[in-house]
């Protein structure tokens, strides 16, 4: 069909659209890294990698977490399951 912009697989993400669990850092929040947890309207939902409530930001917000970023969230999470605080 001509004009209709159709995925070849409707049920796998846009190509700029991060897999879900992608950490990525707000930069609207402080630099604050979260995990890709989907799209909510307009917004990408993130959550905190040692647990705790999801949040929404604007996609023009938000960048790929570098190598240490990644790190620092992983070993904080790390830490929380130590201290019993996430499974």
């Amino acid at each position: 069909m001509y004009g209709v912009n159709v995925r070849p697989n409707p049920e796998e993400p846009p190509p700029d659209l991060p897999a879900p669990g992608t950490l990525l850092v707000d930069t609207s929040r402080a630099d604050r890294v979260g995990e890709f947890r989907g799209v909510a309207d307009l917004y990408w939902s993130l959550r905190p990698m040692g647990g705790g409530i999801e949040w929404e930001v604007e996609p023009r917000h938000v960048r790929p977490a570098l190598p240490i970023e990644q790190l620092r969230a992983r070993t904080a999470r790390a830490n929380a399951r130590s201290r019993g605080e996430v499974l």
